[in-house]
């Protein structure tokens, strides 16, 4: 999921930033979060949408010379957007099937006739890039390959 930086903004009376992004709409990100971190000793001298990080996060300068960026990814975390966190959790779930079928014994033949699919879905389950898919099949998958996965709502 590519996330662009629409606007950029900074707030000093409520210390944050506020950043649209592209699908998302305007959220904030508090600048205790920000490394460096702004503050009333060394506020922000220069703020920018920065186009060396493909307009995907802003970059600031404080006064003491320090420069930070805070990209949209993080943003979206901060702000747990719902999108994101689907995202994140399929990803997250991905990277484990691939471990767990580099050390299975298991073929990715063998892999589809036990999930009553085709080799290029399994191909399609097993690809980090593709956010398409869907977490009831990874959890298949992940069952097969032996993997016992623990549900925590917190």
């Amino acid at each position: 999921m590519r996330v662009k930086v629409l606007k950029a903004s900074i707030n000093n009376r409520r210390r944050e930033f506020q950043i649209e992004l592209t699908d998302c709409g305007g959220l904030t990100f508090p600048y205790h979060r920000a490394e460096p971190p702004p503050s009333s000793d060394d506020p922000i001298r220069e703020f920018f949408i920065d186009p060396e990080l493909g307009n995907e996060g802003v970059t600031y300068v404080l006064e003491s010379g320090a420069e930070g960026s805070v990209l949209a990814d993080y943003v979206l975390e901060i702000n747990r957007d719902p999108a994101y966190m689907r995202d994140l959790l399929l990803h997250q779930l991905t990277v484990e099937a691939v471990q767990r079928m580099e050390s299975s014994p298991s073929g990715v033949r063998q892999l589809s006739r036990r999930l009553k699919t085709s080799p290029a879905q399994i191909y399609r389950l097993l690809d980090p890039t593709n956010y398409k898919k869907t977490v009831d099949k990874l959890l298949e998958l992940l069952h097969v390959l032996d993997a016992k996965v623990e549900v925590r709502v917190v």
